[in-house]
């Protein structure tokens, strides 16, 4: 297989990934307000977008809703494009769904991002939940869902076909001046080939699964077919970041992650985030112990000269100009609540060692 290769005087851009975490003794107000923090801290920095995730109903993840937590964002921010990462379809009509960043779109002109995952993003008594509402889709309808937001967000809107016949006009708003930019999501064949049969652009999910990147990148870029989104194969993809002085630091501040991931992936319960100093006190099993070391080859971790080389060999393994980063490092006891000086660190280090303002 034959992988794009990056221009040699193309400066890698930076994204970050945000689920809003939660962490012991936080509540939800001062989780959100450390995320408003962040996400001007990236605009600063040079970062190219700023995503939040849709998680439901876990205690370590305060990102429920993402087009309130945009709105939120794009108003506190001045350059950075902010977007989804993404909004679940199957918990969502898609008519909502366009009205929703529709208006996104006109508060913030060209910086905003719809990106669509088909995934429920919760478990199956959320998912139930949901349901009764009757305002979520069918997981099947999912392709002609994607087409419906897209037909709804164009300035001339949709027609709908009613039994009589006639066509009833639907717009997501009265006179978009413009439309945000789609993106699907995934760390699967389908939806690699979905996107390509779309023409849209495409994110790969590297962050949460590791697995099935150069399958599915091919599977978009060789299937690509062009279109009035994009007129070749647009892809970036995801990872976990933690970035310090020096490697050993790095790791104790990614290890209330990577034990949280680890209960997540075994089936164990779970809580709020762990502080660094928990963690450390953590006694692991042999399994969590396990996880914890597969998963921590796959995150760009360590020192800034480390971690940008780390992220360069990524970008250059699977072509691609643009890594979103999730920065998970932890928190201190003593961090303030509304903080997460970590992460913070991590989007500094990281843009002042591949220099994002050349």
């Amino acid at each position: 297989m034959k992988i794009p290769q990056r221009g040699l005087h193309q400066v890698m851009k930076l994204s970050v990934l945000d689920l809003v975490p939660v962490r012991t003794g936080q509540n939800s107000a001062q989780a959100l307000a450390a995320s408003v923090r962040l996400a001007q801290r990236a605009d600063a920095l040079g970062y190219t977008r700023y995503w939040v995730a849709e998680h439901h109903n876990m205690p370590s993840v305060a990102s429920t809703n993402p087009a309130v937590i945009i709105a939120l964002l794009a108003s506190r921010t001045t350059n950075i494009r902010v977007g989804s990462g993404g909004v679940m379809l199957p918990n969502h009509a898609p008519l909502v769904v366009a009205e929703q960043f529709a208006l996104l779109e006109a508060a913030a002109p060209g910086r905003i991002d719809l990106g669509i995952g088909r995934a429920p993003g919760s478990d199956p008594v959320v998912t139930a939940v949901l349901n009764q509402s009757g305002a979520t889709s069918d997981v099947n309808r999912f392709p002609n869902n994607v087409s419906d937001i897209i037909a709804l967000l164009g300035p001339d809107g949709a027609a709908v076909q009613l039994t009589s016949g006639k066509e009833y006009p639907l717009r997501s708003t009265p006179a978009a001046a413009g439309t945000p930019e789609v993106w699907l999501l995934g760390s699967s064949d389908y939806s690699a080939g979905l996107a390509a049969s779309f023409g849209l652009p495409y994110v790969f999910a590297n962050h949460f699964s590791g697995q099935g990147a150069e399958r599915a990148l091919e599977i978009y870029r060789s299937g690509f077919e062009p279109s009035a989104y994009a007129d070749k194969p647009r892809t970036f993809m995801t990872a976990n970041a933690v970035v310090a002085a020096t490697a050993d630091e790095a790791y104790a501040l990614a290890l209330p992650n990577l034990q949280h991931m680890a209960r997540l992936r075994t089936n164990k319960p779970l809580g709020m985030l762990a502080t660094v100093e928990d963690a450390e006190r953590e006694q692991t099993d042999a399994l969590t112990e396990e996880f914890i070391q597969q998963a921590v080859s796959r995150y760009i971790l360590g020192d800034p000269a480390s971690a940008a080389r780390q992220a360069k060999r990524l970008a250059e393994q699977h072509g691609v100009d643009e890594l979103m980063i999730s920065p998970v490092a932890g928190s201190f006891d003593a961090d303030p609540l509304d903080q997460t000086p970590a992460r913070e660190r991590t989007l500094e280090l990281l843009a002042a060692e591949l220099d994002l303002t050349a």
